[in-house]
Formats: structure tokens, C-alpha cells, sequence
């Protein structure tokens, strides 16, 4: 007890809690604590920023789902794949033998500047980010949102890299190659064809894997022959094998393009495994498939820039679409530190 008149009580002395306590920085602390960052990194907005650090990887947040045409919540895909870590600190990729985080500098750029309600606004803010970013010579990664927010990323960095290529490898349940939805140009359901028709992306260096289900309809893979687009169904995948359909795709991805840009619908992976997306579709790939083929496209591509879509929280149980999400980004990141670890070049040097 303390005595009265004795001065202002000393509880943390009495509790034991006045000792010297070690004091991590924000980047070693656990990932609930602190402000969110993806792996707690540096949160660093400023495009003259990133350029002056250097940065090799920016991740940056496209939270927009005014394109769905089924179960909303991908506007909250941002916030959850950035949670859904739980180490932090500097990471060791098992998989790749590398600390990724010692071989690059990775910052998270935030968010777009977006608003509900307000589709040609969103894309356009989404591809004013990504683009700044991509000026720096930083390679954008996107966690996303719907689906149309690809339409907007990739033609930033497209014009960026104008006027080298960029192909596109496209993992999904669906080929988002629809001419409308329900007369709606900018939708989920069409980004890739917009790609293809503005110019941005030619059709011949479209590559998609994991392709099932029941969309979509015959005259739209009509159209998608026609522009010379090459694709992988999920029966090829079960027939074939991941490793002989990834390396194909590798092949094609390389075939008349100068960089890659990797999009990745977290509906790819069976809903069994990743139940938290906007058109879930039975009978996709394993997340461990996904997660390999990553692994093995960013080693063997020089990447101009990736997007991570349709994680929907609301019916994320247990946050493993979150989680399957989030690792996308890590094994991109680790690939592209084993890369810069053997000598390679990284960051891009606009012209």
C-alpha cells in the first residue's frame, strides 16, 4: 500500500511494470497490432517517395466492387488480404529459400481513391494509381476488388511500358471476355475484352488457365478465337496436370510479349478452399496448384505488374480466401527476390 500524502502512487513500480521493457518497431510487431499495411510494411503514398527509395514492389489497394454481377463485398478485398497475414517481420520462404523482404524493398502505396457508386470515377482513379506507381519503375501489385478493376491496371502499365508489350497470364473460373453485361461495358464480366478492344493488350498474347463451369457462351469464344487468345480449361488441368499446363502457359505467355502481367481470381481455386468470392464455381484448382504456378510463371517472366481479385470478406469463412490471397502476393514477392538475389533486374527504368 502506499501511504497518503506520499506523492501520486507508483502502480507500475508496485506491478512490476517499470522495467525496460523492449520495444519493437511497428514492421516486428504482430499483424493485429498497429496501423494494417500488407506485412506491415512501410505505408509510403508519395510516387516521388517510392521512386526516391528505390522501391522494387509496391502493393496498392483497388477497393471497388461497383462492376459485380453477383455477390458483393470484393470493395473490402483490400483490407482483408493486408489482415489475413499472420507473421511479420522478416519473412522466410520455405518454398524458395529466401528472405524476401531482405532482397527487395516492398512498401504498401495504400489505396486508390475511391468512392461508391461511381464506376468510370473508380477505374479511373484505380488506373491514375497504378500508373504513378508504375512510373517509378516499381512493379504494382493490386489487390483488388472485382475483376474490372484489371481493365484500368493493366492499361496503366501498358502505357507506362508503351511502346514494349505486355501479355497477360489470366487465371480464372471465367474468361471476363463478355461483350456487355446486361448492357453494361465496365463490369466484371469484361475487362479482358476491353483490353483486347482499346489496344492495350493484343489478343495473341492473352493466355487464361482454370477456365469451367457454364460461361461463357459459344459465340463469345468465338470471338475470343478470332482475336487469336489462348486458354487452358480446368478439364485440361485434370487431364494433363498443373505442371505441363503452367509451363505451357509460360511458353505462350512469352511468345510475342516483352513483359507479364499476371491476374489472379481468387474463384481459379475450388470454393471448397476459397468460399469468399463473388461467383464461386465448383471444381477449380488446389490452392498449393496456384500458389506453384505463381512460383513458377514470376521466376520464368519478367513481370510488369499483378492484380489479386474478387475476395469477397462477407463470405470469407474463416478468412481462407483472405489468407489463399495473400499468399498469391508472397510467393509473387518471394519469386521476384530469388530473381534479384541471382543478379536480375527487378524494377523497370522507364524510357
Amino acid at each position: 500500500m502506499i501511504a497518503e500524502g506520499s506523492g501520486p502512487p507508483d502502480y507500475a513500480r508496485l506491478a512490476g511494470w517499470d522495467r525496460d521493457w523492449e520495444v519493437f518497431s511497428d514492421y516486428d510487431l504482430p499483424t493485429y497490432v498497429g496501423p494494417t499495411t500488407f506485412g506491415s510494411l512501410p505505408w509510403v503514398t508519395d510516387p516521388d517517395e517510392i521512386r526516391r527509395l528505390g522501391v522494387d514492389v509496391a502493393v496498392v489497394g483497388a477497393p471497388f466492387d461497383d462492376g459485380t454481377s453477383h455477390r458483393p463485398g470484393a470493395r473490402f478485398g483490400p483490407r482483408a488480404i493486408r489482415e489475413a497475414q499472420s507473421a511479420s517481420g522478416s519473412l522466410n520462404s520455405l518454398q524458395l529459400d529466401v528472405e524476401p523482404f531482405e532482397v527487395l524493398t516492398v512498401v504498401d502505396a495504400g489505396d486508390a481513391n475511391i468512392v461508391p457508386s461511381w464506376t468510370q470515377r473508380g477505374h479511373a482513379l484505380i488506373h491514375r494509381a497504378v500508373r504513378d506507381i508504375a512510373a517509378t519503375g516499381a512493379i504494382p501489385i493490386i489487390l483488388g476488388g472485382d475483376h474490372s478493376i484489371t481493365w484500368p491496371s493493366a492499361s496503366a502499365i501498358a502505357e507506362v511500358r508503351h511502346p514494349r508489350s505486355i501479355g497477360i497470364v489470366h487465371f480464372d473460373a471465367h474468361a471476363d471476355t463478355g461483350p456487355d453485361l446486361w448492357g453494361v461495358l465496365a463490369s466484371h464480366g469484361t475487362p479482358m475484352r476491353r483490353l483486347i478492344e482499346s489496344g492495350a493488350v493484343a489478343g495473341r498474347n492473352f493466355v487464361q488457365v482454370g477456365l469451367r463451369g457454364y460461361w461463357p457462351p459459344v459465340d463469345v469464344f468465338d470471338w475470343m478465337r478470332a482475336q487469336g487468345m489462348r486458354w487452358h480449361l480446368m478439364r485440361e488441368i485434370e487431364e494433363r496436370g498443373a505442371e505441363a499446363v503452367i509451363d505451357d502457359a509460360i511458353a505462350e505467355a512469352l511468345d510475342g510479349a516483352d513483359a507479364v502481367y499476371l491476374s489472379i481470381d481468387i474463384d481459379v481455386i475450388d470454393p471448397g478452399m476459397a468460399p469468399g468470392t463473388g461467383t464461386p464455381e465448383p471444381g477449380g484448382m488446389l490452392t498449393r496448384e496456384v500458389l506453384r504456378a505463381i512460383r513458377r510463371i514470376v521466376g520464368a517472366v519478367d513481370l510488369a505488374g499483378m492484380d489479386v481479385v474478387e475476395v469477397s470478406p462477407p463470405f470469407d469463412h474463416a478468412e481462407v480466401t483472405a489468407a489463399a490471397a495473400n499468399r498469391c502476393v508472397l510467393e509473387a514477392i518471394s519469386a521476384l527476390a530469388v530473381k534479384k538475389r541471382a543478379g536480375a533486374r527487378i524494377r523497370f527504368e522507364p524510357r
